[in-house]
């Protein structure tokens, strides 16, 4: 039997991220809960294609409710995946605002659920 007090002391769990970390881990898990909803995911997923767009673009882009839009867009920003661009337009009164994928949101869905998708086209294509 081992006495107890013989065993080595315990190291803690193992650093996720290193210290000088951007983000937090918080951070990501946010963003991968944003990409867990099917309307955001989609709406991420068409800024990547389309490179900037309204919310009445990507609504009916989408064929989704634009208030819908509009509240997943500031999900996408807040988490920092998306970007809002807002600024006053020539001859008119308003102000124009348009979305388009922060590099993070890029890179999460090229090398991550990107990958994933990818493979399921390339497992279709090999074995047809």
């Amino acid at each position: 039997m081992t006495d107890p007090d013989s065993r080595p002391e315990r190291a803690g769990p193992p650093r996720i991220l290193p210290e000088e970390s951007v983000l937090e881990l918080e951070d990501y898990l946010a963003m991968q809960a944003a990409l867990a909803d099917e309307t955001q995911f989609r709406l991420l997923y068409a800024l990547t294609e389309e490179g900037s767009a309204d919310s009445s673009e990507l609504a009916e882009l989408l064929d989704v409710d634009e208030d819908c839009v509009q509240s997943s867009l500031e999900e996408l920003v807040a988490v920092g995946l998306a970007q809002n661009w807002i600024r006053n337009e020539p001859d008119t009164d308003g102000v124009y605002s348009s979305y388009r994928a922060s590099s993070l949101g890029e890179g999460l869905l090229e090398d991550g659920i990107g990958e994933l998708l990818d493979g399921e086209w390339d497992a279709r294509d090999r074995y047809a």
